[in-house]
């Protein structure tokens, strides 16, 4: 409790003295010292989602569409049809530009109002990246290289297509080549989850607890072109376990390792239209992946007098197909769909998730460059292992998003991006 007052309040000062900064502009910018390159950008968006769901999914997740959030049962979050608004979507951000005799010095810090993890449902700091960049060295915590941003779509939507790898990890990476082609490597906060399915409740799983030796690797390259881009990315990862107690006259010890490869791409179809595309498959990244279940779950083995269960990897399969369209510089659509698939063990419950569909339509309008407001149709859809059941859900969502940001640049003919 006493950690998650501490993040809370770091988070609140910080975007107080934000806010002092920006309020005082003449002041920062007249401290800048006298380097020509040196910038700081102060930028975010106040965002209000308002909608219908027609039919219903778990209440820590009222305002987004996440196929494994759905029932997995009859009326297990009460009855159809609710109407919600939230603006947890909102969000802050500051970056800045600094020459050094070593090169560029970049940071990033930034945050939104979405709650996850004990916050979930509330709407509260959360930290999204803080993060520093100097040459071909960055640490923090980003987008870890295993995923591509850009296969993101252009939706109003908070979590985006289920089967996108889709993760912020702290981590320390090395870019020996950067721009539009980059190829990145870099080690990663290890973590997991488990599933002990049918034997959760057996006494002797109680004394098994997670081990993690060794950092996660991963790496990407990007082949960049005038039409776009082509992106393949890798990631290779311990998971061990271990039974702490030993009471248990069975070796419930163990490890398995997690491996992916993700192939993503970029491509422009003339002026108006950009296809972004993605297909990973790989075993134990779930915790990688943008709505999947556990990494690991049980496996039975009865045959194995000493080990009669063993944790394994869960292999998952993930596709992302969406079409950006513009239709003109105020108008703009985005349509698609994604697909992520376990294969599960035999060891897990039968009402375990198995896959999940994502689909959605818009129309987006933007009457100046700093709002965007716009319509949306989304569709989710989630199947069980082995009970045969599941469930279809479609909401209607309306969003308004008000933009803001200044950089004190002492040279503005020389903008940065991150």
């Amino acid at each position: 409790m006493k950690k998650k007052f501490t993040q809370k309040k770091m988070l609140k000062y910080s975007f107080i003295l934000s806010c002092f900064l920006l309020a005082h502009s003449e002041v920062v910018a007249q401290n800048i010292p006298d380097a020509p390159d040196k910038s700081m950008e102060i930028y975010g968006h106040v965002q209000l989602d308002a909608g219908y769901n027609f039919g219903q999914s778990d209440p820590n997740w009222f305002d987004v569409m996440r196929p494994t959030k759905l029932p997995g049962y009859k009326n297990e979050y009460g009855t159809n049809g609710n109407f919600f608004m939230s603006v947890r979507q909102t969000r802050f951000g500051v970056k800045t530009y600094t020459p050094t005799a070593l090169g560029e010095l970049k940071t990033w810090f930034e945050f939104e109002m979405f709650g996850t993890g004990v916050d979930a449902g509330q709407t509260t700091f959360r930290l999204r990246h803080a993060y520093g960049e100097l040459g071909k060295f960055g640490a923090g915590q980003t987008w870890s290289p295993f995923m591509d941003i850009d296969v993101f779509p252009n939706t109003l939507e908070y979590w985006g297509p289920n089967g996108m790898v889709f993760f912020r990890n702290v981590q320390f990476r090395y870019m020996p080549i950067q721009g539009d082609t980059r190829l990145t490597f870099a080690l990663e906060r290890p973590g997991a989850s488990a599933d002990q399915g049918v034997y959760a409740s057996r006494v002797e799983l109680q004394g098994v607890k997670s081990h993690f030796p060794v950092p996660d690797l991963s790496a990407e390259y990007r082949l960049g072109r005038k039409w776009g881009y082509v992106e393949l990315a890798g990631i290779l990862r311990y998971i061990g376990w271990k039974d702490v107690v030993d009471t248990s006259k069975f070796d419930l010890n163990g490890h398995a390792i997690g491996w992916g490869l993700n192939l993503s791409t970029n491509i422009k179809l003339g002026t108006s239209n950009t296809f972004r595309g993605q297909a990973v498959y790989g075993q134990g990244i779930q915790n990688y992946m943008n709505d999947a279940p556990v990494d690991v779950a049980i496996k039975t083995d009865p045959g194995n007098v000493n080990q009669p269960i063993k944790g394994v990897a869960l292999p998952v399969l993930g596709l992302v197909g969406f079409l950006d369209h513009d239709w003109n510089e105020k108008w703009t659509t985005a349509i698609g769909f994604s697909y992520m698939n376990i294969s599960n063990s035999n060891g897990q419950a039968a009402n375990s998730y198995k896959s999940g569909q994502y689909g959605i339509v818009n129309l987006l309008c933007k009457p100046v460059p700093q709002m965007v407001a716009g319509i949306e149709l989304q569709y989710g859809r989630r199947e069980n292992y082995n009970d045969g059941w599941s469930y279809n859900a479609v909401k209607l969502q309306a969003s308004f998003k008000y933009k803001f940001g200044h950089v004190f640049n002492r040279n503005p003919e020389a903008p940065k991006t991150f």
